[in-house]
C-alpha cells in the first residue's frame, strides 16, 4: 500500500504542476479545442491520482487488500493512458493518439470495480 501511496503523491504532484503549466504557459500556444482535451487530462489525472491516495490510504483497512493494490495499478495505468494521450494529442494534434485514450478510460473502470469487489469482500 505504501507504493500505491507514494505513487499517488507522485502522480498528484504531477497533475497539479501539469495544471498549472496548462493555465499559464499553453494557453497562448494552444487553440480552444486542444486546450480542452489538455483540461480534460488534467481532470482526470487529479481525480485518479486523489483515487489512489483513497486507496492506499483506506485499503490497508480491507482484507482483500491485494485487491485494493490491483485497483490502484489500474487506475495508475489509467493515468498514464488516458490522460497521458491526452497530454500528448493536445500538443501534437495527432489524433490517432486518441485510440489510446479509451484504453486508459477501461483501466480507470476496472481499477474502481476492482475497488468495490475489495470493499464487498471486505
Amino acid at each position: 500500500m505504501q507504493t500505491i501511496l507514494i505513487i499517488g503523491c507522485i502522480m498528484m504532484v504531477l497533475a497539479v504542476a501539469l495544471g498549472a503549466f496548462g493555465a499559464h504557459a499553453l494557453k497562448k500556444k494552444l487553440n480552444a479545442d486542444m486546450m480542452k482535451v489538455y483540461e480534460t487530462g488534467v481532470q482526470y489525472h487529479i481525480a485518479h491520482g486523489l483515487g489512489m491516495l483513497l486507496i492506499g490510504t483506506l485499503g490497508q483497512n480491507l482484507n482483500h487488500f491485494t485487491l485494493a493494490v490491483t485497483a490502484g495499478w489500474l487506475l495508475c495505468i489509467g493515468i498514464i493512458l488516458f490522460s497521458g494521450s491526452l497530454y500528448v494529442l493536445s500538443f501534437t494534434g495527432v489524433r490517432k493518439l486518441g485510440a489510446i485514450t479509451p484504453l486508459g478510460g477501461l483501466a480507470f473502470i476496472a481499477g474502481w470495480i476492482v475497488l468495490l469487489v475489495a470493499v464487498l469482500q471486505g
